[in-house]
């Protein structure tokens, strides 16, 4: 009977401490586990819904629900003007405002060519309605004002809509005393938005304008309109990003050449006064005091 509940009492224990072992086992995969979600929420970040294409979209095509698809976004790196789903105002992101107009049909036209997965800016789209031309890329207040080029001031066909010019003009002012032109930086930064008669700004070819069309003010407009048709108009490409600051710029052909113009010094002649006087067949001058 002893012998019995001594084997009764090792069992017991046996099993008393598998039990602890395997409690503790399961303890420490349960803590491992909270851990690892715990750094998996640690890691998460606040998303949102926002429109991305489905394929390629060029120039001047309607934006349609079928183009577009929701995907999650981080909200710290919304980029500026992007379409969200429900539309709402994201500091420095989202433009407010739908990309789909409830209750209208109207659609926007893309202004620059999408590639796939691409989001959806407010830059990138017109308004819903409007046309992919001129006038959509227009700032308000701003006006169109087209300048004649060829190959040499239309920086050899380089220009895109969206670039930056400075504008010369070449000519002889009126009145000038000099018988050379001068060149005059008379407009800088100002912004293309069509070349020919074209907004796109995915031109594939290099190709030599005729006309490129600029975003001014109206006094600029004057300005410009008033150089074209006193004197000859070149461009001047601004690299992407340049912010610096131009002063004055004015070159005529003695500063190109290194000319220095020298001034006239007119000496006056002492005033000289004479009376002449003939003897006989001979007409003598002699020298007098002058009186005044």
């Amino acid at each position: 009977m002893r012998m019995v509940f001594g084997l009764v009492l090792i069992l017991g224990l046996g099993l008393a401490g598998f039990a602890v072992y395997m409690a503790k086992g399961f303890i420490s995969t349960s803590q491992a586990k909270t851990a690892e979600l715990q750094a998996l929420a640690d890691g998460m970040v606040d998303t949102v819904q926002v429109f991305v294409v489905k394929r390629q979209i060029k120039y001047g095509e309607r934006l349609t629900k079928d183009d577009v698809r929701l995907v999650r976004w981080p909200v710290d790196a919304i980029p500026e003007g992007i379409f969200t789903f429900p539309a709402t105002e994201i500091e420095e992101g989202t433009p407010g405002e739908d990309l789909f107009p409830k209750g209208s049909d109207k659609l926007r036209a893309v202004l620059r060519t999408m590639e796939l997965n691409e989001p959806v800016l407010a830059l990138k789209v017109t308004q819903p309605g409007k046309d992919a031309g001129i006038t959509s890329r227009l700032t308000a207040g701003m006006r169109a004002f087209a300048i004649k080029v060829d190959a040499s001031s239309g920086v050899s066909g380089f220009l895109r809509p969206g670039d930056q010019i400075d504008v010369y003009w070449t000519g002889r002012p009126p009145n000038s005393e000099s018988d050379g032109n001068i060149t005059k930086l008379i407009q800088t930064g100002v912004r293309l938005i069509a070349i020919d008669q074209s907004a796109d700004d995915d031109i594939g070819n290099a190709n030599i304008a005729r006309t490129v069309t600029v975003e001014a003010t109206p006094q600029q407009v004057a300005s410009l309109a008033q150089a074209q048709g006193s004197g000859r108009l070149s461009l001047s490409l601004l690299g992407s990003g340049d912010v610096s600051e131009v002063g004055p710029i004015e070159v005529s052909q003695n500063d190109l050449l290194g000319i220095v113009t020298q001034e006239r010094v007119v000496l006056e002649r002492e005033r000289e006064c004479s009376i002449k006087t003939r003897r006989g067949s001979e007409v003598v001058e002699i020298p007098i005091p002058c009186t005044n």
